[in-house]
């Protein structure tokens, strides 16, 4: 059988698509990958439909051993890279660049400092049964992915193909996985829940994520936010990106893996083309927000798929390994100081 062998497990691994849609109705949420960006632009590298499932790993990368001829695979997000070792040489692949590795192989992927995830997609994708019409891993209900879990050591994820054809690695130099200065969201649909202070306070002020994060939602700490008609209302249907406020005032941002129905009041609603940088922050991280109308949320959406439309033209060949790259350097501090010196005759 062609597949990954996982050697270490990290913190929390699990196989991750867009989600599955259809059936919030029955109580199912979506799950799927928390960087929807970061997902199609790895399987972009690696010639995979945007939507192909990858391995999603939060706060801590697991370690993967080549259980098939050859895999090409990337891993990308914000800080991240895989660390490879083969032919018992050590290597460090950046992100957002393709690697052909062989059988037995071993690469780790690292999430970026303070960060909460990265994800690697590997050519061709993995062998399994959708559950629902997805991939998708919700651990709570034990469905998708491997059994419904989070990956552990020894697990053989079982790979589409056994090999990859040799051919020139490529990056995504364009790629910008940037958090937003401040993220759009639309107000409601209980924000006549809240004082007009709470609302403008929400607006104005930074909320910071705090180590309740994880893929179900961001607890955020900040000045309470007051209620104007009390913190109950009769349950309804959660969206993901929805902030909603409990009694305590602080915001909880529900993500992928957010409960279908809840009875605290929304203040308002992350736009999507902002959905996909939550899945980069982590503990410490300060959140700002800005209030946008739902015909501009819908047009930076679209702006936003017509940048990920030009991705496989931007594709550019990955600098081999033994040459200088020059973003790298340029960007590195290469002297710790500079002398200014004359000597006289």
């Amino acid at each position: 059988m062609s597949a990954l062998r996982v050697i270490a497990a990290g913190l929390a691994t699990s196989v991750q698509d867009l989600g599955r849609f259809g059936y919030q109705r029955f109580g199912v949420p979506t799950a799927g990958a928390l960087d929807r960006v970061a997902m199609a632009a790895a399987n972009t590298i690696v010639g995979n439909r945007a939507d192909t499932a990858v391995l999603e790993m939060l706060y801590l990368g697991a370690t993967l051993e080549i259980a098939a001829e050859s895999v090409r695979m990337a891993c990308v997000g914000l800080g991240a890279s895989l660390e490879v070792v083969e032919d018992g040489a050590t290597r460090t692949i950046p992100a957002a660049e393709s690697v052909r590795l062989k059988h037995g192989a071993r690469a780790r992927a690292i999430v970026g400092r303070n960060t909460m995830s990265c994800v690697v997609a590997v050519e061709g994708g993995f062998a399994q049964q959708p559950v629902m019409g997805s991939l998708s891993t919700f651990t709570r209900a034990g469905m998708g992915g491997v059994d419904g879990r989070n990956l552990v050591v020894g697990d053989l994820l079982p790979l589409a193909r056994q090999d990859t054809e040799e051919r020139g690695e490529v990056r995504l130099a364009s790629l910008d996985l940037a958090l937003p200065p401040r993220f759009r969201l639309v107000l409601g649909p209980q924000d006549d829940y809240f004082t007009a202070e709470a609302l403008k306070t929400f607006l104005s002020e930074t909320y910071e994520v705090t180590r309740a994060a994880d893929r179900m939602g961001l607890r955020l700490t900040g000045t309470p936010l007051t209620h104007a008609k009390g913190f109950n209302i009769v349950s309804d249907g959660i969206a993901s990106g929805a902030i909603q406020v409990p009694g305590d005032g602080q915001p909880i941002i529900l993500l992928a893996d957010r409960q279908t129905t809840g009875g605290y009041p929304k203040i308002a609603t992350i736009a999507s083309v902002d959905l996909p940088a939550l899945g980069r922050v982590g503990p410490g991280t300060k959140l700002a927000f800005e209030a946008v109308s739902v015909e501009a949320a819908e047009e930076l959406r679209r702006a936003q798929a017509r940048v990920e439309a030009g991705w496989r033209e931007a594709l550019e060949p990955a600098t081999p390994d033994k040459a200088i790259r020059e973003d790298m350097l340029y960007g590195a501090n290469l002297i710790s100081g500079v002398a200014d010196a004359w000597v006289g005759d």
